[in-house]
């Protein structure tokens, strides 16, 4: 009998841990987002202010084609051949949007990670 407590309140613990995680990415605290290609970052948007646009971004011959509307930033086109980039639809969470092949990264400004791992 108290090895099935145990494994309850373990249990518990796991989950809570989890809906933490998942709490801290789905909840971006700023409207900043940094659009980064090969690892330098080429922008940095206010996109709770900024006016509906699109941004093209070329690497080695192929583009992708960043849309903001409304409030949202998402990659509406890519030359890439596998397009995870565009099928991940909108950036809403701390979940980056990130196209591989073209080297592209767009994520929420805030983060920032205070460890380098060696």
């Amino acid at each position: 009998m108290k090895i099935k407590v145990l494994y309850l309140i373990a249990g518990i613990i796991f989950v809570a841990g989890i809906a933490g995680c998942i709490l801290a990415l789905s909840a971006p605290k700023t409207g900043v987002v940094r659009i980064s290609q090969n690892g330098m970052v080429v922008r940095e948007i206010d996109i709770s202010k900024a006016e509906d646009q699109f941004i093209e971004m070329e690497f080695e011959g192929r583009k992708n084609l960043i849309e903001i509307k409304n409030g949202e930033i998402r990659v509406s086109h890519a030359d890439c051949s596998d397009k995870v980039c565009v099928n991940m639809g909108r950036l809403r969470s701390g979940i980056p949007i990130v196209c591989l092949p073209n080297r592209l990264v767009i994520e929420f400004a805030e983060n920032d990670f205070d460890a380098v791992v060696n």
